[in-house]
């Protein structure tokens, strides 16, 4: 496990009141990359297997498009998390989400981390809570995307 990681994770406002041992096992299952930009960290309807912390840089979230530019639902700085599809079956990203900047980035591997909270189920409901609000302001920013292209006739 990395120190670094596991000294960031314990800073991310979004695992705030994490136990120890849980920032630890969340440490042992993350790894970092750099990506550069215009990047794919992943794509809509393929599997989802790991969650993302931005470090440093920007991520888009992104609803692709028959044809032209894909709709920009949400963009991602220092301290975003996104990807909580790993965690509900039937474990496919439901957007896209691609670097807009270097973007120093921490996987979660959620496969690992999907097989360890049937055992350590406190985990599993500490982190169903906070990806919960995740998922709520997903789905807020892709309702008020869809409005704002609907009124511009984008």
């Amino acid at each position: 496990m990395s120190d670094a990681i596991r000294t960031y994770l314990e800073q991310l406002p979004f695992l705030a009141g994490l136990s120890s041992a849980h920032l630890d096992k969340l440490a042992s299952f993350a790894t970092a990359a750099r990506y550069n930009s215009q990047q794919r960290l992943f794509k809509s309807h393929t599997d989802a297997d790991k969650f993302y912390i931005i470090r440093d840089g920007k991520v888009g979230v992104e609803v692709p498009a028959v044809e032209g530019e894909p709709l920009r639902l949400q963009t991602l700085g220092n301290g975003g998390v996104l990807g909580w599809s790993w965690v509900i079956p039937p474990y496919h990203w439901l957007f896209d989400a691609r670097a807009l900047s270097p973007s120093d980035i921490i996987a979660v591997d959620g496969v690992k981390l999907r097989e360890y909270i049937e055992t350590d189920q406190s985990l599993g409901y500490q982190l169903l809570k906070r990806f919960a609000v995740l998922m709520q302001e997903r789905l807020n920013a892709s309702r008020l995307a869809a409005i704002k292209a609907h009124n511009t006739g984008a």
